[in-house]
């Protein structure tokens, strides 16, 4: 088991305030710290929701997310300094920035994006300004200077160290106009997953993140939407299809696995959508099991 610490990070900065805030509570509720034996590391509290775009930018919140990744940032970088594997628990998928600039400020690393969308958007093709949807672009410093040049550091991560796995959504993504994922992005579709396996496409994925021998690592950012619809409802966009839970944990014990991760994102969850909490144990089991594998 890794020397793990969990982050609070409860923000819908990216999003809407509709119970994705609620995921640190519903997770840790369900056993998680205990689960991965992590100590506790802190809880990062957003700034007041905005619901009007920024006219200048067309983003929600840019402001706000800006100010609160870099507070993100430093409780990650905390947490890291002291030898530990960051576990952030958000929010939206907006939280990545934060997570990326803990990183980018030590250097270069990769990103393993498991995600149900590409989250490639620029905010003219996206309807309501939701970062959350445009936090890959952004990460890839695509988009608004505010957000795609975080303390002037941007990209946080080249196109070439990022291996987007498991999205579903390019008929979607397309009609709304979306920007194309770039050539030197790695994408691996959830019907490529399929066709290889989620073993070999997780072999593959860490071979893309680890072959030019740095060492740097790379950070793992799980949006659970990312799971089949029929085991994981409790998310706010919904789309048929995904991975199942032995997919999903697959791929995490490969991808944690060779001491090449250096943190874990969880987000998009919504406890509201789970009252009786049976989707939060079987997220928080999962999570766990991914990581007992490491021994």
């Amino acid at each position: 088991m890794r020397n793990t610490a969990i982050v609070e990070a409860p923000s819908v900065l990216g999003l809407r305030p509709t119970g994705v805030e609620e995921l640190p509570a519903a997770l840790l509720g369900a056993g998680l710290a205990e689960g991965l034996g992590a100590v506790r590391a802190g809880r990062v509290e957003p700034p007041p929701y905005e619901p009007e775009r920024d006219p200048g930018t067309g983003l929600l919140n840019p402001g706000g997310i800006a100010a609160y990744s870099g507070a993100l940032a430093d409780a990650v970088g905390g947490v890291l300094d002291g030898g530990r594997f960051p576990v952030v628990l958000g929010g939206d998928c907006s939280v990545l920035l934060g997570t990326l600039l803990a990183l980018r400020r030590r250097g270069r690393h990769g990103l393993l994006f498991l995600d149900g969308h590409s989250d490639f958007y620029q905010p003219s093709a996206e309807p309501a300004g939701e970062v959350a949807s445009m936090e890959l672009a952004l990460a890839t410093g695509r988009g608004p200077r505010v957000l795609a040049d975080l303390e002037g550091r941007g990209p946080l991560v080249r196109d070439e160290d990022v291996v987007a796995l498991g999205f579903r959504d390019a008929e979607e993504s397309a009609s709304y106009g979306m920007q194309p994922l770039p050539r030197a992005l790695h994408a691996m579709e959830l019907d490529t997953v399929r066709a290889l396996g989620a073993a070999e496409a997780a072999r593959r994925a860490v071979r893309l993140l680890t072959g030019d021998g740095t060492g740097a690592g790379y950070w793992v950012h799980l949006d659970v939407d990312v799971l089949d619809d029929a085991v994981m409802p409790a998310v706010d966009y919904r789309q048929p299809d995904g991975l199942t839970w032995q997919e999903l944990e697959t791929v995490l014990r490969t991808a944690l696995s060779g001491g090449g991760a250096v943190g874990l994102t969880v987000a998009i969850f919504n406890p509201r959508l789970d009252p009786a909490g049976t989707i939060a144990r079987h997220l928080a089991a999962c999570l766990v099991r991914a990581f007992d594998s490491q021994g």
